[in-house]
């Protein structure tokens, strides 16, 4: 089998969802904030609309593969278990002495049971017949986190991101999500879908920590053509968008980079979040963002003495180099007239985060009436899903999204 995503706008085959579990509903007022959400969502509401986006995709052809279910099955491999858990729990991580208390909770869990420790989390009343001799230990109430769950999970683009021919298993900025791509990594390694697989790692899935080199999958986009378009600003920095860049360069993964400058705050934390290919030429633009950002395109400028050295040039017009990467005269800026309070409104809701399922058809959020009503006017295929609790975690139907095969348009 081979996967590969050779575009953002071509047909969706294959990817790969995280229906919400017991992660959810262990968000609470005092925690929130930590595990980088904004509200308390209700999960089991969370878990019906999930439903309902995953049968929209495979109403429209597209495979999905559930994230715990691959996860379950790799960690039925003794090899492929110790190797997670090697990595998990460590002295760092949960304390030297409670190091051997979780493995061995570990062992007595199954595959289904395991992933959902590692995913949902593990607090104190779990191994309330420990007795430890453990400074964090006595400092913990019983419904504290030994091991903290990971609801951001919710966002599959982000941990993982397919590049044409192989895949960026992300370092993570922040520490509620590292854990993330330990998971993924583990997947894309011994998965029997994927070890049979031919495809390249061009970043990340290492034990090397890479901070602060990080990159996280909504500010990746794949234009075609051999080149990647990705988002610098509060997830993604410049040293990991290098990184990536050199390996793609010298493995014939990509020709080009064109990275774009973000503001960094909170609301548009990544790229997917202000602007979203929805056609073949066609990008859909938060309007209150200024339309000259300042963007570069990176290329190699390898030599038999730097096989590593990159050339950095200053775009003049981002637009015009998109459209001269994609092969047209130029591309077509789609932003919505409506005052500002309006478009932050939607903006937050992810009015500008949509995904493509083939040329010209996307799937969005019903909540953002305007922005869906103006792409309909454009002759844009909008489908819609409901987000009421979905939304609330700050991510739409591309951010729940890891293609892992996407045709070329």
């Amino acid at each position: 089998m081979r996967f590969h995503v050779e575009s953002e706008a071509g047909r969706l085959r294959q990817v790969i969802l995280h229906r919400p579990g017991v992660e959810l509903s262990r968000l609470t007022p005092d925690n929130v904030r930590q595990l980088l959400f904004d509200d308390i969502l209700w999960a089991e509401r969370a878990r019906e609309e999930h439903d309902a986006f995953a049968q929209t995709l495979r109403d429209r052809g597209v495979e999905v593969h559930y994230f715990v279910e691959l996860f379950s099955t790799v960690l039925e491999d003794p090899k492929a278990r110790e190797w997670v858990l090697d990595r998990v729990v460590t002295e760092d991580t949960v304390g030297p002495t409670l190091v051997q208390p979780l493995l061995k909770l570990a062992e007595q869990a199954d595959s289904e049971r395991l992933a959902e420790y590692l995913i949902g989390g593990i607090i104190k009343s779990e191994l309330a017949h420990l007795a430890a001799n453990s400074l964090r230990w006595e400092l913990m109430n019983r419904d504290d986190f030994l091991l903290t769950p990971l609801p951001n999970h919710l966002f599959q683009r982000d941990n993982s991101a397919w590049i044409y021919g192989g895949v960026s298993i992300n370092p993570m900025a922040m520490q509620a999500r590292l854990r993330e791509s330990v998971h993924s990594a583990a997947v894309y390694r011994f998965h029997p879908m994927f070890t049979g697989a031919d495809f390249e790692v061009w970043y990340g899935g290492d034990d090397e920590s890479h901070q602060p080199a990080t990159l996280e999958g909504g500010d990746i986009h794949v234009l075609g053509n051999g080149t990647v378009m990705i988002g610098l600003g509060e997830r993604s920095t410049a040293m990991g968008v290098e990184n990536l860049a050199r390996s793609l360069f010298a493995r014939g993964g990509a020709t080009k980079v064109i990275a774009i400058e973000l503001p960094h705050s909170h609301v548009m934390m990544h790229l997917d979040t202000v602007m979203t290919m929805v056609d073949r030429n066609r990008f859909v633009l938060y309007p209150y963002l200024e339309h000259d950002l300042r963007s570069w395109t990176v290329l190699s400028a390898s030599t038999s003495d730097d096989l590593d050295a990159l050339e950095v040039i200053g775009n003049d017009d981002l637009f015009g180099a998109i459209a001269e990467t994609l092969g047209v005269d130029k591309v077509e800026v789609l932003t919505t007239d409506e005052d500002i309070r309006a478009a932050q409104r939607e903006q937050w809701d992810d009015g500008n985060n949509f995904l493509v399922v083939e040329p010209g058809v996307i799937v969005g959020y019903e909540r953002n009436v305007t922005t869906n009503a103006y792409l309909r006017k454009q002759g844009i295929e909008v489908i819609t899903i409901a987000g009421s609790e979905l939304g609330r975690g700050r991510g739409g139907p591309r951010c729940m999204t890891c293609a892992i095969e996407r045709d070329a348009v």
